[in-house]
């Protein structure tokens, strides 16, 4: 059997705070930020609204868009840097948000690589048959581990959820191969500051993502018996434009198959990935039996890709 994703959401809070704002508490500028970045705004949740309630909105949309209830979920995984407290997990507090009385549960923390671990991690229990459906989730509230007078950091960062249900999917179609990695000597160019707040070398960051991010979506081809030619989109962790470019030109492909939507949202961490996914399908970008790469990058230092044949 095959396990894939059968349902998909997403949730970005309403607040959206653009560079023009950050101008007015910060020595930056519009273009400064969009011609480093390719950011143009990112989403800030309420101060009332903690990962838990960002992961719950995108998972609800998750189960209706695999058309399942949440008691059939037998796993919950969230992938997150920022739970509401140390424990209990984001995915247990999920778990009694949806009602899902039958789900074992456990939070996920790889940085932004974390949606694609999720997925991994899916994909081997429900290719076991030790669960039907899965539920992996990518939630972060940055902006509460955000240095906002660091205008280094405070520029890239914005909240949201993305949400996957994984299940079983016709012969041919789903996760077809994936690659994690890890090098803990990295962990000291990105990481959370004895003042909580995100610490990043941003040179040595640059420069690890862009080799990194580059070889795992040649690789994980490679692991699928599949080719550069092969691939119909490229959906990279949306943690900036010269990153993202950088590994749509490993694989030689056109602008037009790499997803953008940086400018929209910022960094979000483990949920970006989801939510350019969710937004490249509903633009109707995506289309059954596309092969698409997902790969990612993130602190630890992580990564990680996977190959998807799309459809259920």
């Amino acid at each position: 059997m095959n396990a894939g994703i059968i349902g998909l959401g997403k949730y970005v809070p309403e607040k959206i705070v653009t560079n023009f704002d950050l101008e007015q508490i910060l020595d930056t500028n519009d273009e400064w930020i969009r011609t480093r970045t390719g950011i143009e705004e990112r989403r800030i949740a309420r101060d009332d609204e903690n990962t838990s309630h960002l992961a719950l909105e995108a998972a609800k949309q998750a189960l209706a868009d695999a058309n399942i209830t949440a008691d059939q979920i037998g796993l919950i995984l969230v992938a997150t840097v920022t739970p509401d407290q140390s424990f209990p997990s984001v995915a247990c507090q999920l778990q009694e948000y949806l009602g899902a009385v039958n789900a074992s549960a456990m939070d996920v923390s790889a940085a932004c690589s974390g949606f694609i671990y999720g997925l991994a991690t899916a994909k081997q229990f429900v290719e076991s048959k030790s669960y039907k459906y899965v539920l992996v989730v990518g939630a972060e509230k940055l902006s509460k581990i955000t240095d906002w007078t660091d205008r280094n950091t405070a520029v890239l960062f914005g909240d949201g959820a993305c949400a996957a249900v994984i299940g079983e999917v016709s012969e041919g179609r789903g996760i077809l191969s994936f690659e994690l990695g890890a090098d803990g000597t990295g962990g000291k160019h990105l990481y959370l500051n004895e003042r909580d707040a995100i610490s990043m070398n941003g040179r040595e960051v640059f420069k690890f993502a862009v080799r990194q991010m580059g070889e795992s979506a040649v690789s994980v081809l490679g692991k699928a018996g599949l080719s550069k030619e092969d691939v119909d989109f490229l959906i990279p962790h949306q943690a900036n434009i010269r990153i993202m470019e950088a590994s749509r030109e490993r694989l030689e492909l056109p602008e037009e198959k790499l997803s953008k939507r940086i400018h929209k949202y910022g960094n979000t961490s483990s949920a970006s990935i989801g939510i350019a996914l969710k937004d490249e399908l509903d633009a109707g970008k995506i289309k059954d039996d596309d092969i698409i790469v997902l790969v990612g990058f993130g602190g630890g230092l992580t990564w990680g890709a996977t190959v998807i044949k799309w459809g259920k």
